[in-house]
């Protein structure tokens, strides 16, 4: 069964393979691309991703695999890749569609978090190529981490046919210290107002900014 992987370990092949920088008519010359947008970046390496157990086909809109796994005894745990869940259950949101299942992706790892830690589900940051969407959860598994937890999704690409090979990330999981925050707005002073000027005028100036002074 395929292990959960390091988010960095997991990055798509097109972003491998996509140039640093593109041509732009806009500019009538090169221009970065999102491969060099270190927040694009980040966000697709931090935390880990969670993946499908097996092969699954989609053809015309049904869903196939064959994966064999061992009886679990007195453990009772779900035996495919992917569940479903009633339209009814999301009723009132922009995904009901009462002609259409949510999809459920089963997980067979169970998790556990650091004490004070939260895991959000999501799904796999900028992964616009794969033909569903995670729903987003967030999951107290410091303390809730001796069953399964599994990722519903809306399936986008209604022509999609083709496979979801095993592995394919279904949900990417970033760890959430839980803290009380208090939140207050204000005007710029005259030294925010100077700091942030000089900051523009210095991103305009010169490539790699935030890069080279801001990221952690």
């Amino acid at each position: 069964m395929p292990p959960p992987t390091p988010a960095a370990l997991g990055l798509p092949g097109w972003l491998k393979t996509m140039p640093q920088q593109a041509y732009s008519a806009l500019v009538s010359g090169d221009d970065d691309t999102v491969k060099r947008c270190p927040p694009f970046i980040d966000a697709m390496t931090c935390g880990f991703l969670m993946p499908l157990i097996c092969d699954v086909a989609i053809e015309n809109g049904a869903f196939s695999w064959d994966n064999d796994l061992p009886p679990g005894g007195s453990l009772d745990f779900p035996r495919s890749p992917i569940g479903f869940h009633d339209a009814s259950q999301v009723s009132g949101t922009p995904l009901f569609d009462a002609d259409r299942f949510l999809i459920k992706f089963h997980n067979l790892w169970t998790i556990e978090a650091p004490a004070g830690y939260s895991l959000l589900f999501t799904h796999p940051a900028n992964r616009f190529d794969l033909p569903f969407t995670t729903l987003t959860g967030l999951v107290d598994c410091d303390r809730y981490h001796d069953v399964w937890i599994h990722f519903p999704a809306h399936w986008r690409d209604a022509n999609f046919c083709g496979v979801l090979a095993k592995g394919t990330p279904v949900a990417q999981v970033f760890p959430i210290r839980r803290e009380d925050w208090a939140a207050r707005t204000m005007a710029f002073t005259a030294e925010e107002t100077r700091a942030a000027h000089d900051l523009v005028q210095a991103i305009g100036r010169e490539k790699g900014v935030y890069r080279r002074r801001f990221r952690a």
